[in-house]
């Protein structure tokens, strides 16, 4: 697989799929265009090259588009071989793929929960996100990255809880990351925002508040949410 040529990302700012992309790209080393998207008006490029849910990221590599942020991390572990994210122990990479699919499924649902819950619904919505921090903390104790020593897929994938859990307990008004119930959990957010490659390519947390404040507010205004 040739690991030359033009690479070029589409994304959106606020987007937690495709800022885990740019980490990714930016631990290999990889030069890369970024063309931001208006998810309201989206390109005509952006169509053409993610035709089926028109949706962001998407990478091109020498004019040929993958997209899903879980199946572009994949892509470039593949052709660009230096510095790894999945481990090459066969049991580790499953283990790392299990961990990056917990996310995907538990973790998203239950802030999503949490940040849109009201009433009644929230103390229980609460109690279901504390349960699958509770599940990332057993897996990390006594461990600086879910790798171990060094920040990889797991990490890279779950990435979004460092910076955007904090985010929306902000937006929301909740509270879940506390370091005397979840440690490991928290001390894993110390070091993964520490990493230069996490650090330096963040979104504004202001303009990410104030985005995820209007989100919020027209999802509860809209019928039927």
């Amino acid at each position: 697989m040739v690991s030359g040529g033009e690479v070029k990302l589409f994304g959106m700012w606020a987007s937690p799929a495709v800022r885990r992309v740019e980490w990714a790209l930016k631990l290999k080393g990889i030069k890369y265009e970024y063309v931001e998207e208006d998810i309201s008006n989206k390109s005509g490029a952006l169509v053409q090259y993610n035709p089926i849910n028109k949706q962001v990221p998407v990478l091109l590599h020498n004019g040929k588009p993958i997209v899903e942020s879980l199946v572009i991390l994949e892509y470039i572990d593949e052709v660009w071989k230096h510095h790894p994210i999945l481990p090459k122990d066969p049991y580790e990479r499953a283990m790392a793929r299990f961990w990056a699919a917990y996310s995907e499924d538990k973790c998203r649902d239950a802030v999503r929960r949490v940040f849109f819950a009201e009433g009644g619904e929230r103390a229980k919505a609460i109690e279901c996100l504390e349960e699958t921090l509770r599940a990332l903390d057993g897996e990390l104790e006594g461990k600086e990255f879910f790798g171990g020593e060094n920040i990889g897929f797991s990490d890279l994938v779950l990435g979004w809880m460092a910076f955007w859990l904090g985010v929306s307990e902000e937006v929301a008004s909740f509270e879940v990351l506390d370091p005397k119930k979840f440690p490991w959990f928290t001390s894993w957010i110390d070091n993964f925002l520490q990493v230069p490659a996490i650090k330096e390519n963040l979104p504004p947390r202001d303009k990410t508040v104030a985005f995820f404040h209007g989100y919020r507010r027209l999802h509860l205004a809209a019928p039927n949410c």
